[in-house]
């Protein structure tokens, strides 16, 4: 259980960094994250509180895909995601604006890469997963595709919604809506082994 419970914890520590730095690289957010600041800047409430608002709502959407019960112990997973993201946001790097379009590249590639780590570190724990995790699950129980495809169904979802609400879209919002899917088919397996190694060892 403490395998379990510190890759869930660190996991999404690692997520919450890389979606922070793909808003602070500020060349377009993630389709989901784009989506929580274009709410922010719309309607007031930090990004972490619209990342907890979204999550209920999705959270009601995958009890349809998933055809059984909403998860509502996921509530506990978009909480720590949206206290985490305004921790890096607001706490820890509130006054960081890298300013040269390589260094904010950079960022951009940087935190894209953790948010895949990040995810593929906390689904191992196969504790309450974040509803937009679990809308790829859905989607990929449903139609039956690869989780890579099935990712990126969701992210253009999400753009779409974004371009409603004028998040913060630009060439980094393409990026990760068609970057990180590949990245979590590569990472999952390299921690799926790293998991059980470490459960075994335990």
């Amino acid at each position: 259980m403490f395998t379990r419970v510190l890759f869930y914890l660190i996991g999404l520590f690692i997520l919450s960094f890389g979606i922070s730095l793909s808003i602070i690289s500020d060349l377009g957010a993630g389709a989901w994250d784009a989506l929580n600041v274009g709410l922010s800047n719309t309607f007031g409430l930090t990004v972490g509180s619209w990342v907890f608002i979204v999550g209920i709502i999705l959270i009601i959407i995958n009890a349809w895909l998933h055809k059984r019960k909403p998860d509502y112990l996921a509530v506990i997973t978009i909480f720590l995601v949206g206290v985490f993201i305004d921790f890096w946001l607001i706490q820890v790097l509130p006054e960081w604006s890298p300013e040269s379009l390589i260094i904010r590249f950079i960022v951009l590639l940087i935190g894209m890469t953790l948010m895949a780590i990040g995810i593929s570190t906390y689904l191992q724990s196969k504790l309450p997963v974040i509803p937009i995790d679990n809308l790829m699950l859905g989607i990929q129980k449903r139609l039956k595709i690869k989780m890579m495809t099935a990712k990126t169904i969701g992210e253009v979802g999400a753009l779409i919604a974004a371009l409603i609400f004028k998040g913060p879209i630009g060439i980094g919002t393409f990026i990760i809506t068609f970057g990180i899917g590949p990245l979590i088919q590569l990472f999952f397996p390299v921690l799926e082994r790293l998991y059980k190694k470490l459960q075994h060892g335990s």
